[in-house]
This record gives structure tokens, C-alpha cells and sequence, in this order.
């Protein structure tokens, strides 16, 4: 994207320095990383990012300050999933976006999805600095948004996720940590910020508090819980937690669970269709609206070109098929058929969306050809503050998709970071 930053980076580049990111990352995480590490970091004009930055900010707003929007999304909040306590914003959000080129042949961002949940914001910044340490790269390149440093970026984080309280009684809960890709950002957290890292199966529920056993083996009440277990991971593995999620405890949340379907890929339609359509998110619209509805008119409308016909064989090649609720790209199908969107039993169609299908710009030049690349701003929204761009992380691919589970067998992709020259 800097061609001066590519071209250096790329010449000096070496397998042994690669090497030293992922010593480096092991070593600063203090556990093995599964995920496949790209070779290199992205250079991108400071701002691109904040354009992004921007644009996410601005979604955010319009959701929140749509009152049927919430209303619609909360009705599709599973049963026994409607969390008490809710907070009046999220702490957490990430929205990710493509890089395309528009009509006029210019490079410009693309909504992929915006979500209300916490992302690996330990990790990332390991990640980066790892890039910087092993590469030798310039102090004067930047990492960090919002006007944040290093410091400023901890300090915030835990604002969010402490929210003020003793770190003995605060707990980051997911389920089976230990086992979970993302224990190194589990990890990185809990050095941190000092608060303990447990399976969210295994707390005790005395009156209206919860507790969990500290290093010690101690009952320890918890007053605020770092939320990082998935609601649809703990529904499609039939998890039944020792406390009902419905009760209202003594406790808070850091990143409320209601959040994580108040703002999601269920909020895509909303925001592309008009009255409010907003030129950076691809017009979507529900598998129900499409089949049964004004969906294909819309669609049509917006500009996406659909086949004249609708037989069984019909292929949607402008077109991704999407679960509202899933993670890390999982059940995505490119290409859908009019008979496999029949398929779908129709009390299910609205909880999948028809997207139109971005071509992402190849933009990222390696010894292995033109990537593409991905990228997730990571925002921070403390109790008392406003809603911060605070970092940014990078997927680089080839595929069809940009997760790291979906480049596999590549060199030169897989998860990254992004840097921008200092003003």
C-alpha cells in the first residue's frame, strides 16, 4: 500500500527473522500459537485507517440510536440467552472491512461485518510489536489509534475491563480456555491486566453472587466478568452452564453477552437498505425477505446483479449466504443455489442473510504474488467514556476467505498487523 515500506520490507526480509516473530510470540505470549502467522505486516496511510475508524463509529451510532433496529435485534436473542444487566452500550466492538476497487477505479474500504464482542486485543499488540522487534522496523511507524500509545492503550483496556474493581475479583471466562486458539491473547490478558482466565462451566453460584476458585483453590467472589465465551459455541456444543445466565447477579459484565446479537451481521440489511443506506456496507438483505419477500427487489435495486431466472439450479454468484451468529467465517457459502436456500426451513430463514460478494483488491506484494488483505479495527468503549478506535489487526489471503483457517498451506498469509508512517 506505501510502496517505499513494501519494497524494504520485502528486501530485507529473511527466513530467520520470520522465525524470531514467532520465538518472540511464543515467548511474550508464554504458550504455543496455532495460528499461522503471516510474514509480514501491513503498511497502510494513517489515513485509511482512520477512515475506517470512522466509518465504524458512525454504523455504531446509527444502531444505537435506532430504536426498531434494537427492537428487531433482540427479539432474534436466543431463549435463555437474554442476559440480565445489560449495560446501555457495548465495551467491546470490531468491524472489519475489504479493500475493493469502486466504479471509479479507486481503492476504498467495504463493510464485511461489525460486531459487539471482544476481539484479541492482548495478542494484537504482542503481534505488532513482535513484527517491530524481529524486523527492526522504524520507532517513527505507528501501530496504535485513537491518539493512543503503548501505555494509554493498557491503561484503556483496562478501564474497560476492569471497570474499577480489585483484578482479584474480576475473570476473563470462556469455555475450555486452555484449549481455544486464542489462549495466547488468554494469556497476554491475564499477565496483564492480573485478573485469572476460567472456564465459565466451572463458576459457583452462592445466593446472588458468583464465584470461582482462585490459584489458591479459594472461593472468590467475582464482581465483573470479561466475557470471551461464544454464544453460539456454548449452544451448538449444548453447554449447560451451573448458573442461569436469565438471573441478575451481583456482578458486572465487560462486554455484556446481549451484545454480541444487538450488534452483528443482523444488523447488515439495516444499515444498507434505504432510507439510511450507507455507501460503505454492501447491500444485504434476509434469506426470508429474498424468498418469500421484497429482498430480491432490493437487492436488485441496489445495483446486484441477479439471474433472470429462479429454478432450483439457479446460482447466486454475486451473492455469500451467511448464519447471523457464528464466528470466524464458519458456515459462509459462496455461491448459493435457489435450492439450497430453499432448503432452509423457513422458521430459520431469518437467521441467515444474502450479502453481495466483494471482490478483495489484491494489494499486498510478496514473493508469492498479490495478497489480499482484511482488516478488523479494534474498539474500546469504557464505562463514562466514548467509543475508541484503539488498534487494528490484519488477515492476509489468497482464498476465497480471509480467516487464518482458511489459508492453510500458503506462505506469505495468515493473521497480521498494520502500520502507518508517523505524522
Amino acid at each position: 500500500m506505501i510502496p517505499e515500506l513494501r519494497r524494504r520490507f520485502n528486501e530485507g526480509f529473511s527466513p530467520a527473522r520470520y522465525a524470531s516473530v514467532l520465538n518472540l510470540l511464543e515467548e511474550r505470549c508464554g504458550t504455543r500459537v496455532d495460528y499461522r502467522i503471516a510474514e509480514t505486516p501491513v503498511f497502510l496511510p494513517l489515513a485509511l485507517l482512520e477512515g475506517m475508524a470512522a466509518e465504524g463509529i458512525e454504523l455504531t451510532r446509527c444502531l444505537l440510536g435506532n430504536a426498531a433496529y434494537l427492537a428487531a435485534a433482540r427479539k432474534a436473542i436466543p431463549a435463555g440467552y437474554d442476559v440480565a444487566g445489560e449495560t446501555g452500550h457495548p465495551h467491546f466492538l470490531t468491524a472489519d472491512f475489504a479493500l475493493v476497487r469502486d466504479e471509479a477505479g479507486d481503492l476504498v474500504p467495504r463493510l464485511v461485518e461489525i460486531q459487539a464482542f471482544p476481539s484479541v486485543y492482548g495478542y494484537q499488540q504482542v503481534l505488532s510489536e513482535a513484527y517491530r522487534d524481529a524486523f527492526a522496523l522504524p520507532e517513527t511507524l505507528g501501530s496504535f489509534l485513537g491518539g493512543l500509545d503503548e501505555a494509554g492503550y493498557w491503561a484503556l483496556l483496562g478501564q474497560t475491563v476492569l471497570g474499577g474493581h480489585d483484578p482479584a475479583n474480576v475473570v476473563l471466562t470462556e469455555l475450555d480456555p486452555r484449549n481455544q486458539k486464542t489462549l495466547p491473547d488468554f494469556e497476554v490478558t491475564s499477565r496483564r491486566l492480573g485478573i485469572a482466565v476460567v472456564d465459565i462451566r466451572s463458576l459457583e453460584a452462592k445466593g446472588d453472587k458468583l464465584h470461582y476458585r482462585n490459584a489458591s483453590g479459594h472461593l472468590t467472589p467475582i464482581h465483573r466478568i470479561y466475557n470471551r465465551a461464544i454464544a453460539d459455541e456454548l449452544i451448538a456444543r449444548q453447554v449447560r452452564l451451573p448458573f442461569d445466565l436469565t438471573k441478575r447477579w451481583e456482578v458486572e459484565w465487560a462486554g455484556h453477552p446481549n451484545w454480541y446479537f444487538l450488534i452483528s451481521k443482523f444488523s447488515i440489511p439495516w444499515l444498507s437498505r434505504p432510507p439510511g443506506a450507507h455507501p460503505v456496507v454492501p447491500p444485504a438483505v434476509f434469506v426470508d425477505e429474498f424468498l418469500e419477500g421484497k429482498g430480491r427487489a432490493e437487492l436488485a435495486a441496489a445495483g446486484v446483479a441477479l439471474p433472470s431466472q429462479n429454478g432450483p439450479d439457479t446460482v447466486y454468484g454475486e451473492l455469500l449466504l451467511k448464519p447471523l451468529f457464528s464466528f470466524a467465517g464458519k458456515g459462509i457459502q459462496f455461491d448459493p443455489t435457489q435450492a439450497q436456500l430453499e432448503a432452509i426451513p423457513a422458521a430459520m430463514r431469518k437467521e441467515f442473510l444474502l450479502q453481495q460478494r466483494m471482490r478483495f483488491e489484491h494489494t499486498i506484494e510478496t514473493p508469492q504474488g498479490l495478497t489480499q488483505a482484511e482488516i478488523r479495527i479494534l474498539y474500546l468503549w469504557p464505562d463514562g467514556s466514548s467509543l475508541t478506535p484503539a488498534l487494528s489487526l490484519v488477515r492476509l489471503g489468497r482464498g476465497k476467505m480471509m480467516g487464518v483457517d482458511h489459508n492453510r498451506n500458503q506462505e506469505w498469509v495468515g493473521a497480521s498487523a498494520a502500520f502507518f508512517p508517523g505524522i
